[in-house]
C-alpha cells in the first residue's frame, strides 16, 4: 500500500480507521499489515460481525466448543465477538500508547435491540466495557434520544464511547453536550477528566442516498445541481459546530484539566452511487482532529488515488447556503434524519437477529 494513509495522519491530523473486522484479518496478518500501512483504529457493528461469522468457517471450532460447554447461542455470539475484539485491541495497543491515548481504539457495539431503551443501553454498555476491560476499547452507543443519558453517564464514569448513528446537526449538538456534561459531572465529583476518549460518528453516504432521491424526483436543473453535495455540506457544518463547541471558557476549563475533545468521526464513507468518485467521502472530509472510518474497498481506493489535502472547512458558507436551499425545495432534512436513524437501528437489529437465529440452528446441529 502507498504512504497515503500515513500522510493523512502526519500532514492533516486525521486518523484513518478501518470499518471492518473478521477473524481471518487477525490470523493471517491482514490487520497487522494495515496498521503498518497507516490504519490507526477500527470500528465494528452487528452487520460486520454477521457477515464475518456467517460468511466463513473461521468461528466454527470455537462455537462448537462453547455450545458443548453449555453456553447459549446468544452468549456464544458475544464470546466470538469479544475474542476478535480482544485480539484487535492487542494489535493496536502499541499505537494507543505511542499516540498518548488518542488513537489505537477498537469499537464494539452494544446489543442494537436496546437502542430505544436508555437504561438497558447503559447497563449493557457498562457490562461490555467491564468484560473487555482494556484502555483502548470504545463502546458504541447509538445516538438515539434515549441513548443520550447513557452516553453522559458512561463518560462521567470514565469510559470511552463511540457515539454512532448520527444523522442530523441537531442530534450532533446533543451528543457533544452529553460528552461535555459527562466530563463536567466527573470533574464535580473530583475525578480526573484526562484519559477519556470519545468520537461522534456522523453517517455520510446514507444522507446523500435519501436526499438525492428527492432531488431526482424534483427534476429541476437547480435540484439536480445539488445532488451528491448534501452529505458533505452537512459534515462541514458539523465540523464548524465542533470547532465552536470545543472552544471558549467552558471547554477551556476542562481542557486545562486534561480533557480531550470528542473527535468527529465520518462513518458510512463508501460511495453508494457509482456516478460519484469512489473516494468522494474521504477526499472531501479531511481536516484536523477528525477520524474517517473507512470500509476496506474505499480504504484501498484512497491509498491508491486519494487526495491528501485539507478540505473539511472549504467553502463552509457555500455549504450552509446549499444546505439551506434544500428547505426551499421542500426537502425536510429533519424528517430524513429521523427516518435514517430508524432505518439504521432496524438494520443492525435485523443483522443481529439473523445471525442469532443462524447460531441457534447451528447449535441444534451440534447437540
Amino acid at each position: 500500500m502507498s504512504n497515503t494513509l500515513r500522510q493523512l495522519s502526519a500532514e492533516q491530523d486525521q486518523s484513518p480507521w478501518l470499518d471492518n473486522l473478521q477473524r481471518s484479518y487477525i490470523t493471517n496478518g491482514t490487520l497487522k499489515q494495515l496498521i503498518a500501512d497507516g490504519v490507526r483504529g477500527l470500528t465494528s457493528n452487528p452487520t460486520i460481525f454477521q457477515k464475518a461469522i456467517q460468511g466463513s468457517n473461521d468461528y466454527d471450532a470455537q462455537f462448537v466448543e462453547l455450545i458443548k460447554n453449555g453456553i447459549s447461542p446468544e452468549n456464544a455470539y458475544w464470546d466470538l465477538v469479544i475474542s476478535d475484539i480482544n485480539a484487535a485491541l492487542a494489535l493496536f495497543e502499541d499505537l494507543y500508547h505511542e499516540s498518548s491515548g488518542t488513537d489505537g481504539f477498537v469499537s464494539v457495539e452494544v446489543d442494537p435491540s436496546l437502542a430505544r431503551d436508555g437504561d438497558g443501553t447503559l447497563n449493557a454498555a457498562r457490562a461490555l466495557h467491564e468484560r473487555i476491560d482494556k484502555p483502548n476499547v470504545m463502546i458504541k452507543i447509538p445516538a438515539t434520544e434515549e441513548g443520550l443519558p447513557a452516553i453522559r453517564h458512561m463518560i462521567a464514569e470514565g469510559r470511552n464511547v463511540n457515539v454512532t448513528l448520527i444523522f442530523s446537526l441537531e442530534r450532533y449538538g446533543d451528543v457533544m453536550e452529553a460528552y461535555i456534561s459527562g466530563l463536567e459531572d466527573r470533574a464535580t465529583q473530583g475525578l480526573p477528566v484526562s484519559g477519556i476518549s470519545s468520537v461522534a460518528s456522523f453517517f455520510i453516504s446514507r444522507v446523500d442516498n435519501e436526499i438525492d432521491k428527492q432531488l431526482d424526483a424534483l427534476g429541476t436543473a437547480e435540484a439536480i445541481e445539488l445532488k451528491g453535495k448534501s452529505a458533505i455540506n452537512q459534515a462541514r457544518l458539523a465540523y464548524r459546530m465542533f470547532t465552536d463547541k470545543f472552544s471558549g471558557h467552558r471547554w477551556q476549563a476542562l481542557e486545562a484539566a486534561g480533557a480531550q475533545v470528542q473527535r468527529p468521526l465520518w462513518a458510512s464513507t463508501s460511495t453508494k452511487n457509482p456516478a460519484y468518485p469512489d473516494t468522494l467521502y474521504v477526499d472531501e472530509l479531511i481536516g484536523p482532529r477528525t477520524v474517517n472510518t473507512i470500509p476496506e474497498a474505499t480504504l484501498h481506493a484512497f491509498a491508491d488515488h486519494g487526495r491528501v489535502a485539507r478540505t473539511i472547512d472549504a467553502s463552509v458558507d457555500v455549504a450552509a447556503q446549499q444546505w439551506d436551499a434544500l428547505k426551499s425545495f421542500g426537502i425536510d432534512v429533519a424528517a430524513i434524519a429521523i427516518q435514517l436513524e430508524s432505518d439504521g437501528v432496524a438494520s443492525f437489529i435485523a443483522s443481529f437477529n439473523e445471525l442469532l437465529e443462524a447460531l441457534r440452528v447451528k447449535a441444534g446441529e451440534v447437540v
